[in-house]
């Protein structure tokens, strides 16, 4: 990984920054860290004008002196590849360094509150869709380097409901997104859509979940709720050091 300069247009966010603590978002030139950093600067977050992305991006090696922000926070929009991806050696790596972190698959805030009342669903109603059947239709944009996996959450959580998973159709093609899924053109190269029908045998009482995300912005703005939250941890010294966004979310508005 190199270092590499941030977007010129956000350097102004130093100068009228809000928080002591800095911020540096990895993969500045990526378009998820040029979401997170318009949705950072609009929050009056002290940017660090300096980040780690892949050499195509840097173009040159830039060396950076991590103590000159010891209470730096780092926010990764790289690669899945740059994450490892063995969770309990991950968990065990930030729990050894004893900093604070959120770690997430789902940043949008809306979405993992979804996520969280499917869990909720599933702990109190279990087997409440028993004899149902599932079919998803997915659309993302042909970038998009992992799968995903709010969808297998989600599947995850109706199976525990009792329903029988039929069938995860993703749909890739831009004519297709359009016409059968219904994305915006201008979102083809940015969204995630979700539909997830159940059915009856009989086709008598049919169900269907549908969560929709055109750009980049619903993550960007969770991510920076994130960093809000980890600054209170941080201040406040907390004793507990590892948190996911539902914890984020049970401490900072959602307004």
């Amino acid at each position: 990984m190199l270092a590499l300069p941030a977007p010129r247009a956000h350097l102004q966010a130093r100068a009228s920054k809000k928080l002591d603590i800095p911020i540096m978002v990895n993969s500045c030139l990526g378009k998820m860290g040029k979401a997170v950093i318009k949705a950072a600067d609009s929050a009056g977050l002290d940017l660090i004008p300096m980040s780690f992305g892949c050499a195509e991006e840097a173009g040159k090696t830039v060396e950076v002196f991590f103590c000159e922000h010891p209470n730096m926070i780092v926010v990764d929009y790289t690669v899945p590849d740059a994450v490892n991806r063995d969770r309990d050696r991950l968990y065990k790596t930030v729990k050894d360094s004893n900093v604070y972190v959120v770690i997430s698959l789902q940043m949008g805030k809306q979405v993992v509150a979804f996520l969280a009342a499917m869990e909720i669903m599933t702990e109190q109603f279990l087997g409440a869709f028993y004899g149902y059947f599932l079919k998803v239709m997915e659309s993302h944009q042909s970038s998009k380097l992992d799968t995903s996996r709010t969808a297998k959450a989600v599947i995850s959580c109706f199976k525990k409901l009792g329903v029988s998973f039929d069938m995860d159709q993703m749909i890739c093609d831009p004519k297709q997104q359009m016409e059968m899924v219904g994305v915006p053109e201008e979102y083809l190269s940015g969204h995630a859509f979700h539909l997830y029908h159940l059915s009856f045998p009989d086709e008598t009482v049919p169900f269907e979940f549908q969560h929709n995300v055109c750009g980049r912005s619903i993550y960007a703005e969770g991510t920076v709720g994130a960093v809000l939250f980890l600054v209170k941890k941080i201040q406040q010294k907390a004793d507990q050091h590892i948190h996911n966004m539902i914890d984020v979310l049970r401490e900072v508005s959602m307004r």
